[in-house]
């Protein structure tokens, strides 16, 4: 049993919960608690910490092969990112995905084939953000485009890191599933989009209501900044402006909640098509 904060893993821990720089590095990230645990791919996983406590309750099935360090409780609560810790966390591998991996399709449409049976067509569809730094809305955005049918998220390179424990925890799982890319100049990104046919929309104030758009076809949505929104030069590539309408005395809604309407467009039009 790990009894020290001075054992060299355990460092090694609090550096990886601290700082991004490390993370990337040692190209792995921290997860945490019961439920996240039993999210991840076991070709992910590089090691496990747990209590006493939670060590009692893994079926023997589970121990064969399996490389794990019991911590006592003090230690845990101080290597752990949450008020009250689970007893388990583990290191795992970070994923590692191309561009052309966002272009994954849904199935959007159907058509008719020769001999009159329907056939299923996929199309992409894509979140581009730009600067967003809250990790709650990062984590809710990535939880909610799994269940919108997105294929794929593309970042800003000064997005908050995706591998933020409260990133982690917000997404609820699906880090492990939505394919998802950094890029280094967004714009470079979003020219790439445009070339493999991927049509742009803004969320913008002055843009037109989003519902008047077509999103069967392969779309992307950008989403900016909490405080500031998009950029103009981001703005300036997009196809169209869209905005979500509002009434009372609301201007904007919160980044997630936004990116959520405009995701969950897409997928009621698409689902129209199927049926």
């Amino acid at each position: 049993m790990i009894t020290s904060l001075s054992n060299q893993q355990m460092k090694n821990i609090i550096k990886l919960q601290k700082s991004s720089k490390t993370r990337r590095e040692q190209q792995v990230f921290l997860v945490e608690g019961i439920r996240m645990f039993r999210e991840i791919p076991e070709d992910k996983l590089v090691k496990v910490y747990a209590t006493e406590d939670w060590k009692n309750q893994i079926p023997a099935h589970w121990e064969e092969g399996k490389t794990y360090e019991i911590v006592s409780d003090s230690v845990f609560r101080e290597i752990s990112d949450t008020q009250t810790p689970q007893g388990i966390l583990a290191v795992v591998q970070q994923m590692v995905y191309q561009r052309e991996d966002l272009l994954t399709g849904t199935t959007v449409n159907i058509s008719e084939s020769e001999n009159g049976e329907k056939q299923e067509k996929e199309q992409p569809c894509i979140l581009v953000l730009e600067h967003l730094q809250d990790p709650g809305n990062l984590g809710t955005i990535f939880r909610t485009a799994e269940g919108a049918g997105v294929t794929g998220i593309m970042m800003s390179q000064d997005t908050v890191d995706i591998y933020n424990s409260k990133v982690v925890r917000a997404t609820m799982g699906a880090i492990f599933r939505m394919p998802f890319c950094y890029e280094k100049d967004i714009r470079q990104g979003v020219s790439w989009l445009k070339e493999q046919g991927v049509c742009c929309y803004a969320a913008h104030l002055n843009g037109r209501v989003f519902y008047e758009y077509d999103y069967c076809k392969p779309s992307c949505f950008f989403i900016g900044n909490e405080g500031n929104g998009l950029t103009p030069e981001l703005t300036a590539m997009a196809d169209a402006g869209i905005r979500i309408p509002m009434k009372g005395q609301v201007e904007s809604l919160n980044a997630a909640t936004a990116a959520t309407v405009l995701m969950y467009e897409a997928m009621r039009q698409r689902t129209i098509k199927i049926q």
